[in-house]
């Protein structure tokens, strides 16, 4: 790393105290956007402090779901958090974690890049960590970086000690420190309490880092002589401690930041002259999703991890988009699928709609077989992702086309008709961590298809996270049955999406379209699933009452 870092670009840095999953990303996220609408260029990182080289090969119910980015980075959650509210895709410089710097010092270590230096941790692993900070400064007028975990922690002190090096190397001008911590309300003493504040602030300053701003998390307005307190005690400005509560949607966030100025505040630290933000079209947005004018639809997620609702963010953000685009409010069921085999498929006969997402290994597959059984015979509006699609392709395969016993070669290595199999690239493969096909691939869309007037476009890209295919070899045994192949890689080899024509709606994709939704232009095929989510919905009550409901193009629904 040079001597002297890059201070062209602005630098905001934000930490964490007292208690973890205090809302950084979400925090970050909203900073970013309110930078963005003043009409700067702004990107964002997040340092995690575990050695996993990534969170690729960690459970879901741990860390939530892997987020994957258009170079095939498995990332953080909170990065798709980040690519939601700046409406910018993020790269595998956007995430990096212990694990990482490790790998890549040892790496240099074993090639004799130290030229028989001793590593350590100042300044072989501080310097590398910079690296990655300023690596993100070309393009961009700000860099926000948030470091997860609590400060504290023994794992985050490396980057902590670096962040502090680096402020020192741009000039403090050149940067702004957020710490995001807690004042709790203490119902037996009835007040706040910012105690925890101070010691955390305390923390920080021992490390040789003193915050510019807090964002306080608080259940309760802060009264302005606890704004006060905070701010004597933890040597801010008044102005900037900001009150931070818990809202209706994640979307609000940036709203009630900006009603307490905090972008203003910020560029006044980093010495930035822009304009005011406009927030219109976002406070619309928000207003929609509080306040839906079409009503609520009921959908299940039928899935592996739904006891933990962060296993399918994406999923769930993707599914409020397409709310927002029909102007629907959505109630959303997380069902797990192996209480769906136990009790039969036919308890989701409430639903207006039924989506099956991604997931890894043998556990609950039969649920989800079933639950696509149901869906299809009963005209259930259904999107498939990944494993939803494979499911629906085993589904398809035992009840449509006759193949008993089909299965997929992951679930049933001894099946008579595998149905959903590895690639030949696939079967030497012994690593587990970032050896699937990851990241964004093309595919063209069939012709009279109706992912193609979803779409509206011939070809599109879509992110991918999975090792297993659909098997060539009963492809035209599945089409003979009715399937409708209507997304192909480019050459047509390998099957990227699959509907049924004569279904209300019954698509399901190998890609996952979650990852690419936002909030201000939800991807078409959760707008289209949503849309026909409406359209059963006001079909059946229309039943109940012998009216007619009112009617949804599925096809164009949030497109302009």
């Amino acid at each position: 790393m040079p001597d002297t870092p890059m201070a062209d670009a602005k630098y905001i840095f934000i930490t964490g105290g007292v208690v973890s999953s205090l809302g950084k990303g979400i925090a970050a996220a909203s900073i970013g956007r309110l930078l963005v609408e003043r009409g700067l260029a702004v990107t964002i990182q997040k340092f995690d402090p575990y050695i996993n080289v990534d969170p690729g090969t960690m459970s879901p119910f741990q860390h939530g779901e892997v987020f994957v980015t258009d170079d095939g980075a498995e990332t953080d959650l909170d990065l798709g958090h980040y690519e939601r509210f700046i409406n910018e895709s993020l790269s595998q410089a956007n995430n990096v974690t212990t694990g990482r710097i490790y790998q890549n010092i040892i790496s240099k270590e074993r090639r004799g890049d130290f030229l028989g230096a001793t590593v350590q941790v100042i300044p072989h692993v501080t310097d590398e960590i910079k690296s990655y900070i300023q690596m993100l400064a070309p393009g961009h007028d700000v860099v926000i970086t948030e470091v997860g975990g609590t400060v504290g922690d023994i794992e985050s002190l490396p980057f902590l000690e670096a962040i502090r090096q680096f402020r020192q190397d741009v000039g403090w001008k050149n940067t702004v420190l957020i710490h995001l911590t807690l004042v709790p309300y203490i119902a037996a003493a009835g007040e706040l309490k910012t105690k925890p504040t101070q010691h955390s602030v305390r923390e920080l300053m021992e490390i040789g880092l003193q915050p510019d701003i807090l964002v306080c998390r608080t259940e309760w307005p802060l009264p302005e002589e606890v704004r006060r307190k905070v701010a004597r005690f933890c040597n801010v400005d008044m102005r900037d401690v900001i009150e931070s509560r818990d809202m209706d949607t994640i979307y609000e966030v940036p709203l009630r930041l900006r009603e307490q100025r905090l972008d203003d505040r910020i560029v006044e630290h980093l010495g930035l002259e822009t304009s005011e933000p406009d927030l219109t079209d976002w406070e619309s947005m928000v207003e929609r999703i509080k306040h839906p004018g079409r009503g609520e639809v009921r959908v299940a997620v039928v899935g592996k991890y739904t006891a933990l609702v962060d296993s399918y963010k994406s999923i769930q953000e993707a599914l409020i988009h397409g709310g927002i685009a029909n102007d629907a409010g959505l109630r959303i069921d997380w069902l797990s699928s192996e209480a769906i085999d136990a009790k039969g498929a036919e308890s989701l006969s409430s639903y207006d709609a039924v989506l099956i997402p991604g997931g890894f290994g043998q556990r609950g597959v039969e649920g989800m077989v079933d639950t696509v059984r149901y869906l299809r015979e009963q005209g259930v509006p259904f999107l498939g992702i990944c494993l939803g699609l494979q499911c629906a392709i085993i589904e398809f395969a035992r009840n449509v086309c006759g193949l008993e016993r089909a299965d997929s070669a992951e679930f049933e290595p001894e099946t008579p008709h595998p149905v959903i199999s590895l690639l030949d690239s696939q079967l030497q493969v012994t690593m587990k961590g970032g050896t699937m096909r990851l990241g964004a691939y093309p595919a063209e869309l069939v012709a009279g298809s109706r992912v193609r007037e979803i779409y509206g476009e011939d070809e599109i890209s879509e992110r991918h996270r999975h090792r297993y295919e659909v098997n060539n070899a009963y492809r035209d045994a599945l089409a003979a049955g009715g399937l409708g192949f209507s997304g192909l890689s480019p050459g047509g080899g390998l099957v990227e999406i699959i509907e049924l024509p004569d279904h209300p709606f019954f698509v399901a994709t190998q890609f996952h379209p979650e990852l690419k939704s936002r909030p201000t232009r939800a991807h078409p095929l959760f707008a289209a699933f949503v849309a026909a989510a409406v359209e059963r919905r006001d079909a059946r009550s229309a039943m109940e009452t012998g009216g007619v409901g009112e009617r949804t193009t599925w096809a164009t629904a949030g497109r302009e």
